[in-house]
């Protein structure tokens, strides 16, 4: 059996804070504020994940409490992970978006997917991550955040 499910985060752009995507600390001015490492594309990695295997979301599983202030995004993952391996599910593939006016991710991609892959203990060809900006329009144009879409394949 194959299901499939479907994910997205947000976060808003703050001063102070490191920029962490897919596991991967990016040099920027600016990060994500969040309870949590704010990295959008593991979350909404994650829960594309739950969804598939109709395990809620990503706030029911690791709420903002003590216990995951400032804990990091791979840490939850390789959580979410144990989640779907007790209910018999290993992962297919990933694909996902990160959306950002800056800064050029694109140098950064690569690294993105190996750690992924790693955590999620995929082939690196399993895993898809693009970079998209918004022409200047919107919150994520107007440098306000950054966005993710995923999706996620299960299989059983």
């Amino acid at each position: 059996m194959i299901r499939f499910g479907i994910g997205y985060d947000v976060h808003k752009l703050v001063p102070n804070r490191k920029l962490i995507l897919g596991g991967v600390e990016i040099e920027h001015s600016l990060g994500l504020e969040a309870h949590s490492d704010g990295d959008v594309l593991i979350h909404a990695i994650i829960d594309a994940l739950l969804g598939a295997a109709t395990l809620g979301d990503i706030g029911q599983h690791f709420p903002m409490t003590a216990e995951f202030k400032d804990v990091s995004s791979v840490d939850l993952l390789k959580k979410t992970c144990a989640l779907l391996a007790a209910k018999g599910y290993t992962v297919g593939n990933i694909d996902s978006i990160i959306v950002a006016q800056r800064p050029k991710l694109a140098p950064h991609i690569l690294s993105m997917r190996e750690r992924l892959a790693k955590v999620l203990n995929i082939e690196l060809d399993a895993v898809s991550v693009k970079a998209k900006t918004e022409e200047g329009l919107g919150f994520t144009g107007t440098e306000q955040g950054i966005s993710a879409y995923a999706v996620a394949s299960l299989e059983k």
